[in-house]
């Protein structure tokens, strides 16, 4: 399993997900990985708990995943009615 990333460390998600048309046909993967980030929704939604999907794709980094959910979070979240 790879190291977690030092606390503090600015995190962007270009950091953590990348897109190379000769890795999957550029589809979005965590970097260094041929994990496509799609993977990790699929599996939520199919009722996985992330230390499930952590245990099935050992490549993954905890703290990027979390980190790539938060930003998900955050580009749908939208202003709330008053």
């Amino acid at each position: 399993m790879t190291p977690p990333r030092s606390p503090g460390t600015p995190q962007s998600l270009d950091d953590i997900v990348v897109s190379n048309p000769a890795i999957l046909a550029g589809r979005r993967v965590f970097r260094g990985t041929r994990v496509p980030v799609e993977v990790v929704f699929e599996n939520l939604a199919d009722g996985l708990s992330l230390d499930e999907i952590l245990d099935t794709y050992e490549a993954l980094n905890r703290d990027d995943v979390v980190a790539v959910l938060e930003f998900a979070a955050q580009a749908v979240a939208g202003p709330r009615a008053a």
